[in-house]
């Protein structure tokens, strides 16, 4: 019994972070607010309040550090060795340049606050960092991940988590006589021969384990080996001195070189979005509400000060990169906050002695009004941009256009069906990605060159990590009626300009999955998916007259094996 008491109270706290959780994010939505603000206010309350209601509060922000983490990952899933080869004018030209910006803005006027030198400087450089957890969030609800402003903003923000290693290692040095050359140098090294290990981890041990796991067809063991991969890369990279997040976002890259991301970031997105909640409770919860109430004029005007001189700063740096005054007006806003990291800089005891007890809550304060701020702010930057573009022709405008947008078409299923239709697409040049569930069905399709990723179309989870919104295609080489029909109301519903097609046997399945809303092609020609080719390229806009001679030159040769076939048979 009392065994069974002690699990029990153990839970209430669990219990009553969720339900107020549900409560904080649903009362936001309702009010035309980002659930962010909501969680913060959530935090801010239980701050206040009795302090027993948590019970442990260092259970909450050890989820909170692990939701930074899971975000962290998910980023990294997202970078892989090409993607950082082409961001690589961002990440390291203009990512340091919009920190260098920030702490030649920020630390002057610290200085005039009273800190020293180089107390100045890491508030300045602390400051001007922005929250990549705020910040990625907003990028994937407006699904910006592939447009220049998501991509420029997630590549600056990867700059400024492995800079806040080096802030860390110096603002714990204040007031200590470690040597900081030393230190910051070290590591660098560490970090280098980190970046090392993890490409040849996804060269020579990730992949094969993957298709050893896919083999198993266990989903449970998919789940398993992300939180593995999650916190097994952040353990490693803390272990050595350097950040959990750095490893978590190293842990994406492994992730990333191999057809697995997909199903990986689904498996991992539910895990995420729980832990990021606990990560802005856990924010709402540091802040000290006796000191915001009697300092607020200042809390107020240093976040005011803020937001000013980093959305200043952020343009100037977008524009010496030529971005165009609508882009650099919305990537400023966008990245105008504070950061998650300032709240561990002036929570460390060597900078609270410096800047002061009092001056520690009030920055801590105005940093977490910034990011409660942030959706307001960053919508209103997008809208003034919006405005400003309204004298060009948005079409042609190259900040609007997606600088790798999602391939037009999605196939589910690479069997034979599937295998024809991609290689009319790559014959008329038309992008696609295909998705398969069998395993040997992908190794063989990965093994002959087509653009093929692991997953289950019918798991909801995967449609965004799969970027389904940004198709125009959805394309079932071997559907289900009955999931189909299941699913028919969510696809529509959230993706209403997405077209599907079915491959189909007969009229008669023809007739039930039009009455879904998918328009059907009946199988009849040789070889299979032919007739399915047809109708996509038709679809495309491909001329007649350019398809006719391909499907001409595929019936021969399917008639050519057809025939060597038989005769094979016939000389045996």
């Amino acid at each position: 019994m009392a065994e069974a008491h002690s699990i029990l109270a153990a839970l209430v706290p669990v219990i009553l972070l969720l339900a107020l959780g549900v409560v904080a994010a649903v009362g936001s939505r309702a009010i035309g607010l980002s659930p962010i603000v909501g969680y913060l206010l959530l935090g801010l309350a239980l701050g206040s309040a009795d302090a027993g209601l948590l019970g442990d509060s260092s259970t909450v922000h050890t989820l909170a550090e692990l939701g930074v983490v899971f975000l962290l990952f998910d980023i990294g899933l997202h970078f892989s060795l090409k993607k950082i080869r082409s961001q690589a004018r961002d990440i390291f030209g203009f990512g340091p340049l919009q920190v260098l910006a920030g702490t030649l803005a920020l630390g002057p006027a610290a200085l005039l606050f009273g800190l020293p030198p180089l107390a100045a400087f890491v508030i300045g450089a602390t400051l001007a960092l922005s929250s990549t957890a705020v910040v990625v969030r907003l990028i994937g609800e407006r699904h910006q991940q592939n447009c220049p402003v998501g991509l420029t903003a997630t590549a600056i923000l990867i700059f400024q988590d492995v800079a806040a290693i080096l802030l860390l290692i110096i603002a714990g040095a204040l007031g200590s006589e470690t040597a900081l050359l030393p230190a910051i140098g070290l590591a660098l090294i560490k970090a280098v021969l980190a970046f090392g290990v993890a490409v040849l981890l996804s060269r020579i041990i990730v992949r094969p384990l993957f298709d050893l796991v896919a083999r198993s067809r266990n989903e449970e063991v998919f789940t398993a080996m992300a939180l593995l991969v999650a916190l097994a890369t952040g353990w490693a990279t803390g272990a050595v001195g350097l950040s959990l997040t750095l490893g978590a976002f190293l842990g994406g890259m492994i992730i990333a070189e191999t057809p697995y991301r997909a199903v990986i970031q689904s498996e991992i997105k539910p895990f995420r979005g729980l832990l990021l909640g606990f990560f802005f409770i856990s924010v709402g919860l540091t802040l000290d509400t006796a000191t915001l109430l009697t300092f607020w004029p200042w809390v107020l005007a240093i976040a005011a000060l803020l937001l000013i001189l980093k959305i200043l700063t952020n343009a100037i740096t977008s524009l010496v990169f030529r971005w165009s005054i609508p882009g650099s007006t919305q990537l400023a806003f966008l990245l105008a906050q504070g950061s998650e990291f300032a709240f561990v800089v002036l929570s460390l005891r060597a900078v609270r002695s410096l800047v002061g007890e009092q001056a520690a809550a009030v920055l801590i304060g105005a940093v977490a009004l910034t990011l409660a701020l942030t959706p307001t702010v960053a919508e209103a930057g997008r809208s003034l941009a919006g405005r400003m573009r309204r004298r060009k022709a948005r079409l042609e405008d190259p900040e609007l256009q997606p600088r790798e947008g999602a391939a037009p078409i999605m196939i589910v299923g690479m069997g034979r069906a599937g295998r024809t239709l991609a290689d009319a697409l790559n014959e008329f040049s038309i992008g696609y990605v295909a998705i398969e569930r069998d395993d040997r069905r992908f190794r063989e399709a990965v093994a002959d060159g087509y653009a093929v990723i692991f997953g289950d179309m019918s798991d909801s989870r995967i449609w965004e990590p799969v970027a389904l919104h940004g198709r125009r295609l959805n394309v079932l080489t071997a559907p289900s009626f009955e999931v189909a029909r299941d699913v028919t109301p969510a696809v529509n519903s959230l993706y209403p300009t997405l077209k599907r097609i079915a491959v189909v046997r007969t009229d008669a399945e023809a007739e039930q999955f039009r009455s879904l809303g998918i328009v059907p092609v009946v199988e009849r020609s040789v070889p299979r998916g032919l007739d399915l080719a047809v109708a996509v390229l038709t679809e495309m806009g491909v001329d007649a007259e350019l398809t006719g001679p391909w499907i001409r030159r595929l019936q021969d040769q399917a008639l050519s094996r057809a025939s060597a076939v038989a005769g094979s048979a016939v000389a045996a």
